[in-house]
This record gives structure tokens, sequence and C-alpha cells, in this order.
């Protein structure tokens, strides 16, 4: 009896062991599953690698560069459009100017009295009427083309005018581009951080596809975790798995700075199993090409910065050196890419 006892109360200690410290059943192939990563703030910063600060300045200047950048191309667009406009306009002023002389040409030889001339003129009351309905037609058609001409050179100055205005707005989304760029750098140097690196190299990049809808607007459930995401990272991630990048990811996570909580941010681990260590080998081509796909698609996709191996790549400067305090693999990012969107 004491011994069922004493077996029974070291069931009972066991039991509590094993719910102090967590295990819920015996090892398992699932032990190789994607693991999470740090928790945030757990190495010195909080899971982004950086300062509240400097994230919220890169965060500024990365997102006025790309604006400027997208408003830039637009009005590039327009003033192409505008330039073929005014081509067309141009090539169909000479011969608008070249029919008006020809109706003016006929209406002088007709007589410069007109009705009159042609009642004088006339030797029955039958020619007087032909006369009088050819003069009327003549004046019809002149008319016209001057008012084709006057619509021609209308447009004309309304496209040059236009094409004025789109250069004076490209130099002023110029300005706005090297102003974000040097608030960026300015930014990393404070940070002690952001000395130039040579770019990653890596294989050649396939096109993600356009968009097909308007990408803004309020959140959709994050597909990797309970929280929920911006349109546009969806569409970014969708597109990088589409792409072959199908290894684990990470989307929203509640932190007090950065993009995570704003549903604008991805960690994709390079490791087939997940978040480990420093990548190596495949693991490490991996996460280079994977870098490297979000830059080459970085307009397509609205990318903001992309964090990879101790560098962050900014649309307005390229490669910077990056580190996160503690310098775990986490922080270093040299276990995921890290992607941030608009």
């Amino acid at each position: 009896m004491q011994h069922v006892t004493a077996r029974r109360r070291w069931v009972a200690v066991f039991a509590l062991l094993v719910a102090a410290c967590g295990i819920t059943g015996a090892a398992s192939p699932a032990a190789a599953a994607p693991r999470p990563l740090a928790a945030p703030g757990e190495s010195g910063d909080d899971g982004e690698g950086g300062s509240k600060s400097l994230l919220d300045k890169l965060e500024d200047a990365s997102k006025g560069y790309v604006t400027a950048k997208a408003k830039l191309k637009a009005s590039k667009a327009q003033q192409t459009k505008l330039s073929a406009d005014l081509k067309k306009l141009d090539a169909a002023l000479g011969p608008q100017q070249a029919a008006l002389n020809q109706y003016a040409q006929q209406a002088y030889s007709m007589g410069r009295l007109g009705p009159l001339s042609a009642l004088l003129t006339a030797d029955s009351s039958a020619g007087f009427l032909d006369r009088a309905q050819l003069l009327s037609t003549v004046g019809a058609r002149q008319n016209l083309a001057i008012e084709d001409l006057r619509n021609t050179r209308d447009g004309q100055q309304k496209a040059k005018t236009s094409i004025d205005a789109a250069i004076i707005d490209q130099q002023r989304q110029v300005n706005v581009m090297a102003k974000r760029k040097v608030q960026a750098e300015q930014a990393l140097k404070e940070a002690n951080q952001g000395a130039a690196t040579d770019d990653s190299g890596g294989g050649s990049s396939s096109d993600a596809d356009k968009p097909s809808g308007n990408l803004d607007g309020s959140c959709v459930p994050d597909p990797t975790t309970s929280g929920c995401i911006s349109p546009r990272l969806l569409f970014a991630m969708k597109q990088a798995q589409k792409a072959g990048f199908t290894r684990y990811v990470a989307c929203f996570r509640e932190q007090n700075s950065g993009e995570h909580p704003k549903g604008r941010a991805c960690d994709f681990a390079s490791d087939k199993n997940g978040f480990g260590g420093v990548a190596t080998g495949a693991s490490k081509t991996y996460g280079t090409n994977l870098a490297n796909y979000f830059i080459h698609n970085s307009d397509t996709l609205g990318v903001l910065y992309v964090i990879w191996f101790k560098r962050i790549w900014l649309p307005s400067s390229g490669w910077k050196s990056y580190s996160g305090a503690g310098g775990t693999p986490s922080t270093d990012h040299t276990n995921h890419v890290h992607l941030s969107v608009t």
C-alpha cells in the first residue's frame, strides 16, 4: 500500500514538472518545424534590428522617396503622352493651314462682293442660284477650316504648357528624392550604421505580376499569424511564393516600433527548418536570391526596405551596413530576410 501511494505521489510530481516545463508529449519530427523569432526586445531592440527612432526615420525617408519616385514616373509618362499629342497637332497644322488657304483662294476668285457679284455676273436666275450656293459652301468650309486651325493651335499651346509644368514637377520630385536620400543616410549615420556595401550578387530575378487592383486600404487576414496585414504586403508575399520562395514566413507581430505591428512587414526564413542560426551554404543563397527578388521588383511591390545579412537595402541608397543590438541571427538578420512595404 505504501509502495502504491509513493508511486502515485511520484506520478503527480512528474505531472507537475511536465506542466511547468511545457512538455506536452514525446519528441517527434514536428520538433524540426519552423521556429519563431526571439521575442521583440529580448535582444535589446524591438525586433527589427534598430531603435524606434531609427526605424521611424527610415520609414519616413523611404516612404517619401518611394512616393516621389512614383510621381516622377507618372509625370514622365504624362510628358511622353503630351509630346506624342503635340507631334500629332504639329503634323495636322500644315494640312489645315493649306486647306484654309485653298478655301480663301476660292472665295477670292468668286469675287469680293459675294452674292452681289454672283447676281451681276450670272446670265440667268439658275446661274445665280448655283453660284450663290457654291459661294455659301466655300464660305462654310472656310469657317470650318478656320475653326479647326484655331483648335489645333489652342491644343498646341495647352500641350506645350502642360509639358513645361510636367518638367517643373519632375524637377520637384527629383529634389524630394535627393532630400529623402540624405534623410535616410543621415539616420543610419546617427545610429552608427549605414556604410556603403557592395551589391548582393546572386542570380537573375523573375518579374512579379502587376497588381490587378488597388492595394491600398484596410488590412486583410494574415495567413501566417492571427493578425492582419496590408493588401500590398499580402500581394508581395504571394508573389515571392509564386516565384519559388516557399520557406517559412511570419508577418504580423506585436511590438513597439517598425512595420510588423502595422501589418507592413514579413520575415522570410532562409533555412528550410525555419528561423535558426546564421545561414550558410544553400540557405544563405536562398536568402540572397529572395532579397534580390524584392529589390528587382521594388517598384511593383512597393518595397520600403529590405534587411538581410547585416545590411539594409533602401530604394534611395542601395545596400548599407545594418546590424542589430545583441548580435544575434535574428537582430542581424542573418537567418531571415526582412521585407517592409509602403
